[in-house]
């Protein structure tokens, strides 16, 4: 499955314009290495999202066609979520 879609039917990120612009501008990884919204994903596979000043980390449990609403975050396990604000800070002193 592709990558903006899957971050569209997972409700990771609402639409898959949004999705398709968010990895085209290198904010998202997949197992480490920058992804591309036409990449493909798959079971197992890490997706690292970079969402402003926060960094979400999820594992890719399963793939969907469509799914309900109450059912999407049932498609990844969240592992990780941080702030980069204080990486920022750090950096600027």
């Amino acid at each position: 499955m592709r990558l903006d879609k899957f971050l569209k039917v997972s409700r990771l990120i609402k639409r898959r314009t949004v999705a398709k612009d968010v990895s085209d501008q290198g904010r998202v990884w997949i197992n480490g290495r920058e992804a591309k919204a036409s990449s493909t994903v798959k079971a197992g596979d890490e997706l690292m999202i970079q969402f402003g000043q926060k960094v979400v980390t999820v594992r890719i449990e399963r793939l969907a066609e469509t799914t309900k609403k109450d059912e999407a975050s049932g498609l990844y396990t969240l592992l990780k979520e941080e702030s980069r604000q204080a990486e920022n800070k750090m950096e600027w002193q």
